[in-house]
């Protein structure tokens, strides 16, 4: 004797095909690895804009100096985020804020 579903049961759904263009998970977790080189190259860049204006302009840091150092770190965290949890823009986020950092140094 065959069983039938219950007619209220929900029908099952087909999941959606995945994306042949997406990046796979250990490419994204590549680009967040490299993306955190980049991050601490940009420190060392939002560094020297910052000394450099310290020693040649007036000795104050303003506040684009420390909005270039939060994205830095901000850019430090959306790296460590990419990795644990590749997502692609977790990479974006993390690559656009590394380079924000010395751009708003530059910017004081």
């Amino acid at each position: 004797m065959a069983t039938h579903p219950h007619p209220t049961t929900a029908p099952t759904t087909i999941d959606p095909a995945p994306d042949p263009y997406a990046p796979s998970p250990l490419a994204l977790r590549a680009f967040a690895g490299f993306g955190l080189l980049l991050v601490a190259v940009c420190v060392v860049a939002t560094m020297a804009v910052t000394l450099t204006d310290a020693i040649s302009g007036d000795g104050v840091g303003g506040g684009f100096v420390t909005a270039g150092f939060w994205a830095c770190g901000l850019a430090a965290l959306a790296g460590v985020a990419a990795l644990a949890a590749p997502r692609g823009a977790l990479v974006v986020a993390q690559y656009s804020l590394a380079l924000a950092g010395p751009l708003l140094a530059l910017m004081d």
